[in-house]
């Protein structure tokens, strides 16, 4: 089986990436960066530009797709910038592997994710998840988490290091709905929605990421 993850360098692309490397049923991982990541024998490293996607290339045929591409409207800078990302990027993407025959996608999402939202950042959420639904794989799911835990990032985050804090100090009295998930639990729903490969479209909802088991 060949995987393809995108954001193999975020918080849960990474642990998307452990997670399909050893696994026996996995014969290579394929992951376009825009810098290169740690070498290992059954990975292959695109270093690609995201503006400048190369839509023919070979490696985009493989038997799913793990995508966590994404940014924060504070990375971005403007709102033109977070669409083109979050958006344009996976799109552009998801094209390509429909084109060279991948017939199973999984796309991290956000709770709340709605293309009629108040929120920009769900309203691009909402319309990704619209538009990835109209490509026409075979197999589509879609995990919608909410805030994520999954440790210190490379880059502050002071917001959400706060939304975090709170979640947890009243997560016995906040529906599971709305509690932190760890960025391991979303990845292993993404893993486990891939390897299914279930026929058309599954959503998944944070609460169901939630009452996932820790593992280590």
């Amino acid at each position: 089986m060949k995987c393809i993850i995108l954001g193999a360098t975020g918080l849960v692309g990474q642990q998307l990436l452990k997670l399909a490397l050893i696994d026996p049923r996995v014969e290579q991982v394929i992951a376009p960066t825009r810098r290169a990541i740690a070498v290992h024998p059954k990975l292959l490293n695109p270093i690609v530009d995201f503006a400048r996607l190369p839509m023919n290339a070979d490696w985009w045929h493989a038997d799913l797709v793990l995508c966590a591409l994404g940014t924060t409207m504070r990375q971005a800078g403007s709102r033109q910038a977070f669409f083109a990302v979050d958006h344009d990027y996976v799109l552009q993407a998801a094209q390509a592997c429909k084109k060279a025959g991948t017939p199973t996608w999984v796309y991290n999402s956000s709770l709340g994710a709605d293309a009629k939202a108040r929120s920009f950042y769900l309203q691009v959420k909402g319309q990704i998840e619209s538009d990835l639904a109209q490509i026409g794989f075979t197999s589509l799911g879609v995990v919608r988490p909410s805030f994520l835990d999954g440790g210190p990032r490379p880059e502050k985050r002071i917001g959400e290091a706060i939304a975090i804090r709170i979640a947890k100090w009243i997560a016995p009295i906040l529906p599971q709905r709305y509690r932190a998930v760890s960025t391991n639990k979303v990845a292993r729903m993404m893993w486990q929605l891939g390897i299914a490969k279930t026929a058309g479209l599954r959503v998944i909802e944070s609460e169901q990421i939630y009452q996932l088991p820790e593992t280590s």
